[in-house]
């Protein structure tokens, strides 16, 4: 059973947030499949929900004049995997919607309820991190736009308001032009899985498929949120193709993680995935980017 109170189905973002601010205790909710399960686990039993599911205006994925790539926060994960525009620009998203629980979840799911409960095993989250993406929402007192790095306040936790709708997320030309990646999610069974661990690899490579013109490296469950290993990508711009990066790279983001132990996995089993994951990861995306096999 759901216990909840009532469940508001806004026509519209400026509805949805007139609810929002008309109760302090109401919940957004738009595919439901977080939300309903902390419902029916008694967390927000007896709640008030504020349902985005039929606000068009937050749905469908779209390349503007600019070239950004802007995403519906309500866009499903299924949307996300299967939109020619993700396909051809953004693979590596796609590759981390698909891995997502089951089709009936990513059926429901929305990617903007990935990034809004704020936990670092969100599969969408490193990709995202590693894109530069910006979020987009809305309020009473306006518009802001967010980096991802800013949205994430702790476990769990984001710098959303109440009241506040994320709407869109957007990822620059400048951010994607060139690149590819890869994405690899460990659990300990191949679907139907929160994430032990994340690795996400996107990078740029020279014309000549020789050198590392730009690389981002982020992780998911590494850290209290999902995290990017800023120094060991300073360190690997410009370098030249060599095995010897693959060492770099791994040992590289040793240095910036935080991972803890869980009843999923230890903390030093989480070390031994980041180093291992962050080499396998950074081989695929040298290869999907046309460079040599490193290993």
């Amino acid at each position: 059973m759901y216990d909840f109170n009532s469940c508001y189905l806004a026509k519209s973002v400026d509805d949805a947030i007139r609810a929002l601010e008309a109760n302090p205790a109401a919940v957004v909710i738009s595919g439901g499949t977080d939300v309903l399960i902390k419902v029916r686990e008694g967390k927000l039993a007896g709640c008030d929900l504020v349902s985005i599911h039929d606000v068009e205006a937050l749905k469908g994925i779209q390349r503007e004049e600019n070239h950004s790539i802007v995403i519906g926060s309500a866009s499903t994960f299924s949307q996300v995997v299967n939109d020619s525009i993700i396909q051809k620009h953004l693979p590596m998203l796609g590759e981390a919607a698909d891995q997502v629980g089951g089709p009936q979840i990513r059926n429901m799911g929305t990617i903007g309820g990935n990034i809004c409960n704020g936990v670092t095993s969100a599969d969408c989250g490193a990709p995202l991190l590693a894109m530069n993406a910006v979020l987009e929402t809305e309020c009473k007192e306006g518009k802001r736009q967010l980096p991802i790095g800013e949205w994430y306040a702790g476990p769990g936790v984001t710098v959303r308001k109440h009241g506040e709708i994320l709407t869109k997320i957007r990822i620059a030309e400048k951010d994607y032009r060139g690149y590819t990646g890869h994405y690899i999610k460990y659990g300990k069974r191949e679907a139907m899985e929160i994430a032990t661990l994340g690795c996400a690899v996107w990078l740029k490579l020279s014309e000549d498929k020789r050198r590392l013109e730009d690389i981002r490296l982020a992780f998911a469950v590494a850290a209290p949120t999902p995290i990017r290993c800023r120094k060991i990508e300073e360190q690997l711009k410009g370098r030249e193709l060599s095995p010897n990066l693959y060492e770099m790279i791994g040992k590289g983001a040793l240095e910036e993680v935080s991972p803890r132990s869980s009843w999923r996995a230890s903390k030093e089993f989480r070390l031994h995935l980041v180093e291992e994951l962050a080499k396998r990861a950074f081989g695929q995306a040298v290869l999907n980017g046309g460079g040599v096999d490193l290993a």
